[in-house]
């Protein structure tokens, strides 16, 4: 039993409805000093409700919640929330503004007082650099707009470390991250909770991650509270998943006789070639691809249109040798699903029916909508196990797992030869993570080509025929296949831990 006192946060009680629906039903929650703390639950379950609460970015309906200082006292919850930072599971970044601007302009509370700008630039280069010393030397000045969204998770990151908080809530923050700024992440947090007292909130669906970080968990399910501070150790990984109410039935990973047999499918093959590298996918084919962002980012946008040099060329029977917009890839069958939902996915002044239906629209040309659309968006939605009250809902009332699934929608039943996913598990629970390696096979059995960029090479392992490893400075590092596809061997070619 921790001693009260020594607790920087505690809720009680907490409660919140939207309307008839009720997201919080009684939450308990506490964070002790000095501790890192797992917040664990499955999309839908009301953690980031509950963070948004304890920030003040939403009002609470019954239930307490106190802060205290570092001396055991209590404070009011406008003072409390003072000395709180929150990383968000989708970035909060100003794209007018530089790297610096973002890390240090949240943290001048000086009235009239004028803006240090060397000293800013200094608070922020600490900061970042504590991440990544040389994105940091080499980015404080670079507009934010013009950042990758892994580079914009270090500055929400390096944000929150530079705030001065004693308490930080991460909302799955290394979603974005690769092996090696995650590691680096979690060596500076481990350092600042043992030696400042910080607290930290851990929020994340990747186990391994949790285990790695975390002294404590808490678990949410339907809005309750089901496990209370327990210690990590006392917890495996199954009980932590029903606990979860999640049920995963999965293949063994990383051993490449449990991979189904490829069955051939008849179609036009598509060929990929760089720099002399040719690789050949038929029909039905999932490639994995893996490493540093670089690689597969420049990868990413010629398959889907939107690249600016000619470093890669596509070769299929009735495609161009490169695409020159977004559309036209579209309109020849190849889709395109963004790891960043936030702010290049999910249409958030348009209801689901509009979000679901995007892609069918622009692939066949539509001017109107169709009367068949609403019964065409709900059996998608009923496909995906997507619940909404209605298809005319905005996106923002569904969990960050579930408006990811109405990205995966977009392409269901839409005649794709090829489908380039981005991180498509970002941020979703085991449950949901599930379902979309089932919903991916299923799409390949049909034909389609999927190309899958993940920073969790366990999931690539999981779902790929072969996976295109690349190293730290974005270079072509072996393709991998058969016995050879393993943790060990991406780990070396990729130069990052699995």
């Amino acid at each position: 039993m921790v001693d009260a006192r020594n607790m920087v946060l505690t809720v009680s009680g907490l409660t919140k409805s939207y309307g008839a629906t009720s997201v919080l039903k009684g939450v308990d929650f506490s964070v002790a000093r000095g501790e890192v703390h797992a917040l664990l639950g499955g999309n839908g379950a009301g953690k980031s409700t509950m963070i948004r609460i304890i920030t003040g970015a939403a009002s609470k309906g019954e239930g307490e919640i106190v802060f205290r200082d570092r001396a055991g006292n209590s404070r009011t919850e406008g003072e409390g929330r003072k000395k709180v930072a929150v990383v968000h599971q989708e970035l909060a970044l100003m794209p007018h503004l530089t790297v610096a601007e973002n890390i240090s302009l949240p943290h001048f509370r000086r009235g009239f007082g004028m803006f240090d700008r060397s000293r800013a630039l200094l608070e922020a280069h600490e900061a970042l650099a504590m991440i990544d010393r040389d994105f940091a030397e080499a980015s404080l000045s670079r507009s934010v707009g013009d950042l990758s969204l892994h580079e914009g998770q270090m500055v929400e990151i390096a944000r929150a470390l530079a705030s001065g908080a004693e308490l930080i809530l991460l909302d799955e923050p290394t979603a974005n991250l690769t092996a090696l700024e995650t590691e680096r992440l979690f060596s500076v947090l481990r350092r600042l909770t043992q030696e400042n007292g910080l607290s930290v909130v851990f929020v994340s669906h990747r186990m391994k991650e949790i285990r790695q970080i975390a002294n404590v968990c808490t678990i949410i399910r339907d809005g309750r509270t089901v496990v209370d501070r327990q210690p990590m150790s006392e917890l495996d990984d199954t009980v932590i998943i029903e606990k979860m109410g999640q049920l995963v039935v999965a293949r063994p990973v990383g051993d490449a006789s449990t991979r189904e047999p490829r069955r051939k499918i008849e179609g036009d093959s598509l060929t990929i070639s760089e720099s002399g590298l040719k690789i050949g996918l038929a029909p039905g084919t999932i490639l994995g691809v893996a490493g540093a962002p670089a690689g597969p980012a420049a990868l990413i946008a010629a398959l889907v249109g939107a690249a600016r040099s000619k470093r890669w060329t596509l070769t299929h029977a009735t495609w161009p040798a490169r695409f020159s917009s977004p559309h036209q890839a579209a309109t020849f069958g190849s889709g395109f699903v963004t790891g960043d939902r936030s702010h290049k996915g999910v249409l958030h002044s348009l209801p689901i029916i509009d979000n679901v239906l995007a892609s069918r629209r622009v692939v066949r040309g539509n001017l109107f909508t169709g009367r068949g659309e609403q019964i065409e968006c709900l059996d998608l939605m009923q496909v995906l196990k997507v619940k909404a009250a209605s298809v005319w809902d905005l996106p923002n009332t569904l969990s960050g797992g579930t408006q990811q699934k109405l990205l995966l929608a977009r392409w269901l039943g839409v005649p794709s030869r090829l489908l380039v996913l981005e991180e498509p598990t970002r941020g979703v629970d085991i449950g949901t993570k599930t379902e979309i390696y089932q919903l991916i096979r299923q799409m390949a059995s049909t034909g389609t080509i999927i190309i899958w960029w993940s920073t969790e090479n366990v999931e690539l392992l999981e779902v790929c025929d072969q996976v295109l490893a690349f190293d730290t400075a974005g270079r072509c590092a072996g393709l991998l296949e058969g016995d050879d596809l393993n943790e060990d061997n991406l780990a070396q070619l990729t130069g990052m831990a699995a």
